[in-house]
């Protein structure tokens, strides 16, 4: 997948992904914030809620269509990054996706 340049937007989202992905690890945890990342998600709910189709869906976000494919059929669940990722896209569509669109 090509590298695009993000939006501003887009680069406080993945600082805010980079931070969230240290506390879970331990790496560096976040100070005087609570995360909630559910055990489980519902990705198939998620692709349907923003409209796209599985290939959109992995293109879009940079996930492997392989990958979104087999968590919605329940083969394998999604882990570390990709979970936050989804939980961010779950709760926020809207802005998942502007930060991510080059203006």
């Amino acid at each position: 997948m090509a590298k695009t340049k993000l939006t501003k937007n887009g680069q406080e989202l993945a600082e805010a992904l980079t931070d969230v992905l240290n506390d879970v690890t331990g790496a560096a945890p976040l100070k005087g914030r609570s995360i909630d990342v559910p055990d489980v998600v519902d990705v198939r709910a998620i692709r349907q809620s923003v409209g796209m189709s599985q290939q959109a869906f992995a293109d879009t976000f940079g996930l492997k269509v392989a990958s979104v494919r087999n968590w919605e059929q329940g083969r394998t669940e999604p882990e570390g990054p990709a979970k936050v990722l989804l939980t961010i896209i779950s709760r926020r569509p809207n802005e998942a996706l502007e930060a991510l669109y080059v203006r």
